[in-house]
């Protein structure tokens, strides 16, 4: 049976910062949001991709950390463009463009959601507003929100879903 919407989580929890994907991955499984499946991608999502494509979902929302120059905490939908101009940080193994690219050869709607981190080094705890904004995240899913109001960030632009 197919799902309506699937979130892929990308990060290191060892990392600071970076861990917020698997922190929603794990608040997700702990407490589910209805219309959601989670699947934590950790460090290498590629490695997930057949698990993303088995579940046929609908569209796919890939979350990460992503250096995108606002405050620690912010959530953005980030439109292509603005992937490929700018710098998005990757502890990861693969380039998330790929990941992308991958993805939406067999899904109809691929997302990309950022969190921007303050602090990513290794040891380090997540930093109290990243862990704030990922439980908030997880509060919206879980009370049916979704990304409605979340901005986008568009090549030099941000608009509003």
């Amino acid at each position: 049976m197919a799902i309506d919407t699937l979130l892929l989580t990308v990060g290191n929890a060892m990392m600071g910062d970076d861990g917020a994907g698997p922190l929603l991955a794990e608040l997700l499984s702990a407490a589910p949001a209805e219309g959601w499946q989670v699947i934590d991608g950790g460090t290498a999502p590629e490695n997930a991709v057949h698990q993303v494509l088995a579940a046929k979902p609908r569209r796919v929302v890939v979350f990460d950390a992503a250096d995108m120059g606002l405050a620690p905490g912010e959530l953005r939908l980030v439109d292509d463009g603005a992937i490929a101009d700018m710098f998005i940080m990757s502890t990861h193994d693969l380039p998330i463009t790929f990941l992308i690219e991958r993805l939406r050869e067999e899904v109809e709607e691929v997302l990309f959601l950022g969190l921007q981190p303050d602090v990513v080094a290794f040891y380090f705890p997540m930093t109290p507003c990243v862990d704030a904004a990922v439980r908030a995240l997880h509060a919206r899913l879980a009370a049916g929100q979704g990304l409605d109001g979340v901005f986008w960030l568009v090549a030099g632009d941000e608009h509003k879903a």
